[in-house]
């Protein structure tokens, strides 16, 4: 079979609402190999405090307001990949988009990420592929994590792969099977309690490292059923804020002492985490490696806690790559979906979501020029 070429806009809206990662990447494919992948542009575009603040009012709004938001969102990603397809001289072979998550309950057989496709094919000229949930969802999976599609095709040779960015998920190649799990909330706790102290986040952990664990809020926090339920398991954007950032935000301390023990908090759950997937899938290496990214990767305390209470508990070491993985994996991982979607390749695995099979997740927009 002979080598395919992709050329691909990934398109990522996270839960921290930073804004839209764009990735312009290029895939080489061949009989259901990814040959090799090249990051040729990645940008950050931040949302207008209109389209901030939508975003974050959206879960209680109506019906009606929702699905306009819908259609809006999508002619607006549109608006901003033509700006930055202009900027850069470029033209992708298609769009892959995640959309913004809004709802997500999988428990009741439903995810919701606005951004219409149509409206977003309509807008580029382009096509566009979009909707990597949902049929995942519809046979009794989680829908999520998706990032162990781009662990297994483009960032092999480690044991475990940490994504920090508005929640914190893991994920696992363990023997040769793909598992993965969200942790806990990591950036909206972080940034929520940042806002706080009249600042946009946490630089470097700074105000995390100027406060002191509080044992009382951190039991209270760590006896929420969601991190004692087994894997596989998903978290809600809005059940972060309902739940653990509503807890951080009304607890009678200082947010120098609320900030340390949310950091606290996310590390051990994430070196239990750790240690849980080492029991239960039997694994016996004397040392492990993983791949830390996201935002998150930049709070510098954080990532020293983890490494100290890893050396308490299990031989691990912490690789954070440069700084563009860092911060454009999960747009990276978009444009990987559309790939192995138009190559009719799983992009949804079971063994991470608990579904009843591996689905090729995606639905196709054409464009004007397809």
């Amino acid at each position: 079979m002979a080598i395919k070429t992709y050329h691909s806009i990934g398109l990522m809206s996270g839960s921290s609402l930073d804004g839209l990662d764009i990735a312009f990447c290029k895939f080489k494919v061949e009989n259901d190999i990814v040959l090799n992948w090249e990051l040729l542009k990645a940008e950050t575009i931040p949302f207008s405090e209109m389209w901030y603040s939508r975003l974050a009012h959206l879960p209680t709004q109506s019906a009606l307001v929702y699905a306009k938001t819908h259609v809006y969102f999508g002619h607006y990603m549109g608006e901003l990949v033509i700006d930055f397809m202009s900027r850069n001289n470029i033209l992708p072979d298609f769009i892959s988009s995640h959309g913004h998550t809004v709802f997500h309950h999988p428990d009741k057989r439903m995810t919701a990420q606005i951004g219409d496709g149509g409206a977003l094919a309509a807008t580029t000229g382009l096509m566009v592929v979009s909707d990597f949930r949902t049929q995942d969802i519809a046979l009794g999976g989680e829908g999520t994590p998706l990032a162990p599609a781009a662990d297994k095709y483009l960032f092999d040779g480690y044991d475990f792969y940490l994504n920090i960015g508005g929640i914190a998920n893991i994920s696992c190649n363990a023997n040769g099977k793909m598992i993965a799990f969200d942790i806990g909330g990591a950036n909206q706790v972080f940034n929520g309690l940042a806002y706080l102290a009249d600042q946009d986040y946490d630089k470097g952990g700074k105000i995390a490292a100027n406060g002191a664990v509080v044992n009382e809020l951190l039991r209270e926090v760590n006896s929420i059923d969601y991190f004692s339920k087994k894997y596989p398991k998903s978290l809600d954007n809005q059940w972060v804020v309902q739940n653990l950032l509503k807890i951080y935000r009304e607890y009678p301390e200082s947010v120098e002492n609320r900030m340390r023990t949310a950091v606290e908090q996310l590390a051990e759950q994430t070196v239990l985490s750790i240690i849980q997937i080492v029991e239960n899938e039997r694994l016996t290496n004397n040392k492990y490696r993983m791949l830390a990214t996201g935002g998150g990767v930049f709070n510098s305390f954080l990532i020293q806690r983890m490494q100290e209470l890893f050396k308490e508990k299990i031989n691990l070491e912490i690789i954070v790559p440069k700084q563009e993985t860092i911060e454009f994996k999960e747009a990276i991982l978009m444009a990987l979906l559309g790939v192995l979607r138009l190559e009719n390749i799983p992009n949804c695995l079971a063994s991470v979501t608990g579904a009843r099979r591996d689905t090729i997740g995606g639905a196709v927009y054409y464009g004007t020029g397809n």
